[in-house]
């Protein structure tokens, strides 16, 4: 049961962000349309007690309802100001301006209330309790500020007006006092939650993003995600930055297959994959894209030539065994170094692939 009633006070630091941020967007709207209500509203009233009034500012009446209209259009005005200043502002700076407002408008609204009350008690409490319903309806609010806000504002107006107040009337106050800070409360656990849950399905997408460029068997990128990468990286490479996209073919794969059976080929496909990514850990990409044909695009250090880390990819190859009995696995590699901009992967892949037809009809395990 606690653990319970804590989730309506406390957001996990995982979620905090963006919860923080969606309830902040979501109040900047609704806190633009109360503020542009008040700035008309209380411009009205302020034209009414100066111009329309038989006794203007002449009394102490009206020069106090004066006062009161002008606070609160003054407060509104300079929220909308400061709101488009810090409209960038840290997330915790926008609360703070945000609540703050919150927080002025409802004691304002308890304080304009019982003001009314004191000078007719036939008057009712519905301004307190008008303000109080609207903010829980329309104001994303944490629960811990809903419980202090709420407890100010009901604290404020029974203390101004309970000796006015008939028990049916303070009993009703405080049930929908209670009402609004459990919407409040509510509202924001209901929030908590959906931002968990979208966070959750973003993962979920994310992984499944990967998943669908990734080859099942190696790990490594499937043929269409290692294309995309390599066009990225190809098409920008200039003297100064070259590329490199390097085609790795294992020798008489099929004969290992038949030898050994295709459990020992699964386990030469994987062992590659690991060799590739031990031997080009700079990579831009690593991927699979055919049986037994794999492919790796990356920057070219002018101190690391690509040729040094094929010949340790096919060492280490050479050294492949199975269940105790050596493999004798081997591949061939072309090499194809791009220096200048726009170059295409199709383009490059045509050249590698001639430098593989090469590096096979050299021998095999070798590097053209």
């Amino acid at each position: 049961m606690r653990k319970k009633l804590q989730e309506f006070f406390w957001v996990p630091p995982e979620i905090r962000a963006d919860f923080w941020q969606g309830a902040l967007q979501k109040n900047r709207l609704s806190l633009l349309v109360i503020c542009i209500m008040i700035l008309g509203m209380e411009l009205f009233n302020m034209c009414r007690v100066l111009f329309w009034s038989t006794s203007g500012l002449g009394t102490l009446n009206n020069r106090i309802y004066f006062g009161m209209y002008c606070a609160l259009w003054l407060s509104a005005a300079i929220y909308l100001l400061l709101q488009r200043w810090l409209s960038r502002a840290a997330v915790w700076k926008q609360g703070l301006l945000q609540y703050g407002m919150v927080l002025f408008a409802l004691l304002w609204h308890a304080g304009f209330n019982s003001y009314d009350l004191i000078r007719n008690p036939e008057g009712g409490t519905g301004i307190f309790t008008t303000a109080v319903l609207g903010l829980a309806v329309f104001i994303q609010m944490p629960g811990l500020f809903s419980v202090i806000t709420y407890f100010l504002a009901y604290s404020l107006f029974m203390t101004l007006s309970a000796p006015i107040l008939g028990s049916g009337s303070e009993i009703n106050l405080t049930i929908t006092t209670i009402v609004a800070l459990a919407v409040s409360l509510t509202y924001c656990r209901h929030w908590a939650v959906m931002v968990a849950q979208q966070q959750e399905i973003r993962q979920m997408n994310r992984q499944l993003h990967l998943l669908l460029q990734k080859d099942p068997l190696t790990g490594l990128l499937n043929k269409t995600a290692f294309q995309s990468c390599a066009d990225l990286q190809l098409t920008d490479a200039d003297p100064g930055r070259p590329a490199a996209l390097l085609i790795a073919d294992l020798d008489d794969f099929k004969a290992i297959n038949d030898r050994f059976g295709h459990p020992c080929g699964d386990f030469v496909l994987r062992e590659t994959a690991r060799a590739l990514q031990d031997a080009f850990p700079h990579a831009a990409g690593i991927g699979r894209i055919g049986g037994d044909e794999f492919a790796v695009v990356l920057s070219e250090p002018a101190d690391a030539p690509a040729e040094t880390a094929c010949r340790d990819l096919i060492r280490s190859l050479s050294s492949l065994q199975w269940q105790g009995h050596a493999i004798s696995a081997s591949c061939s590699i072309g090499l194809c170094r791009v220096t200048k901009k726009g170059v295409s992967y199709a383009t490059a892949y045509s050249q590698a692939d001639h430098a593989l037809y090469r590096a096979k009809a050299q021998g095999k395990g070798t590097c053209a």
